[in-house]
C-alpha cells in the first residue's frame, strides 16, 4: 500500500479523537502507521481519507481499530526469572507484612499478566485463596475490550500456559485445553478497560505495578508522563516493574531506585 499523505493522517486522528476521546498522537510514528495499514489492508481502503470515512460509518471498525493498536503478546509466567525476582523481592516481603496488598497491571492484554501475579500470592499464601481475595487485589487495565472479555472467561490454551510450572498448572487450572483458571484465583482480579494516555492510575497508591513492554510503543513525551504517573501511584516503598527492553527515563529516574536491574525492577524510597 502506498504511503498516504501526513495532512490524511493528522485528519484521520483528530477524527478519532474528536469522535471516541482515544489519543493516537502520542505512539511512536512507525508502530502507528504499521497497525493504522493493517486495518486499512483488511477493510480494503487505500487512503487515510477512506479510512477516516469507513471509521465514520462503520462503528464496529473502531473496536478492530483498537484491536491492532493493542500489543496483546503474552503467557503466564513470560521470562519465568523476573517472576522469581517478583516472588523474592516483593511478593514475598508485601504477604509478611500482613496488610492489604494493591496491585496494578497496566496494559494486561488478556490476562495471562495479573493471573500470574495472582499465583505469586497463592503460593506465598500456601495456596489459600481465601486469604489471598481478602488481602490481596489486582487492578487489571487494558484499551481492548477483547482482551478484557479473554481476561474475564480466563480460558487459555496450550502456548499461554506452557512456560506454567507443572505444579500449578495442575493445582490451579482445569485440564485442558482450554485451560480454565480457578474462579477462586480469578476473583483476586479486577478487569477494568483504561486508556494510559489519557486517564489517571484507577485507584491509586499501589504497592506494585506491574508494565511491561507497553510504554516502548510510545513516543518520548508520553513515556515520561506515564513513568511519572507511575511513580506517583506507587505507596513510598513501592515497586514499578517494565519490560527487559524499556529503560526508565525523565524526572521519574531520579525519584525511583533501580533494584534489580536485569529485570527492570524500581522501587520508590520510604
Amino acid at each position: 500500500m502506498t504511503a498516504a499523505p501526513d495532512d490524511g493522517l493528522q485528519a484521520l486522528l483528530t477524527q478519532v479523537e474528536r469522535s471516541r476521546g482515544l489519543s493516537l498522537r502520542s505512539y511512536k510514528d512507525k508502530c502507528l502507521r504499521r497497525r493504522l495499514a493493517v486495518r486499512m489492508r483488511a477493510a480494503g481502503v487505500h487512503t487515510y481519507g477512506e479510512y477516516a470515512a469507513l471509521l465514520g460509518r462503520a462503528p464496529e471498525e473502531f473496536e478492530h481499530l483498537v484491536t491492532a493498536l493493542a500489543i496483546n503478546v503474552t503467557k503466564f509466567f513470560r521470562n519465568p526469572e523476573t517472576y522469581e525476582a517478583l516472588r523474592r523481592l516483593v511478593v514475598a516481603p508485601l504477604w509478611q507484612r500482613g496488610t492489604p496488598v494493591k496491585v496494578w497491571s497496566a496494559g494486561c492484554a488478556s490476562g495471562e499478566e495479573p493471573y500470574s501475579l495472582a499465583l505469586l500470592f497463592l503460593e506465598a499464601a500456601d495456596h489459600r485463596a481465601s486469604a489471598v481475595r481478602g488481602r490481596v487485589r489486582i487492578d487489571a487495565t487494558d484499551l481492548d475490550p477483547g482482551a478484557l472479555d479473554d481476561l474475564r472467561r480466563a480460558e487459555y490454551p496450550l502456548p499461554a500456559v506452557e512456560d506454567l510450572p507443572p505444579a500449578l498448572l495442575e493445582r490451579y487450572f482445569s485440564p485442558g485445553p482450554p485451560y480454565r483458571l480457578d474462579p477462586h484465583v480469578a476473583a483476586c482480579v479486577r478487569a477494568i478497560r483504561h486508556d494510559l494516555t489519557r486517564e489517571a492510575a484507577p485507584d491509586p497508591p499501589y504497592d506494585l505495578i506491574v508494565c511491561r513492554n507497553v510504554v516502548i510503543y510510545f513516543d518520548r513525551p508520553m513515556q515520561e508522563r506515564l513513568f511519572d504517573a507511575f511513580t506517583d501511584a506507587l505507596v513510598p516503598g513501592g515497586h514499578l516493574l517494565l519490560g527487559k527492553v524499556e529503560t526508565l527515563f525523565g524526572p521519574a529516574r531520579s525519584r525511583l531506585l533501580l533494584e534489580e536491574a536485569r529485570e527492570r525492577l524500581y522501587r520508590r524510597p520510604p
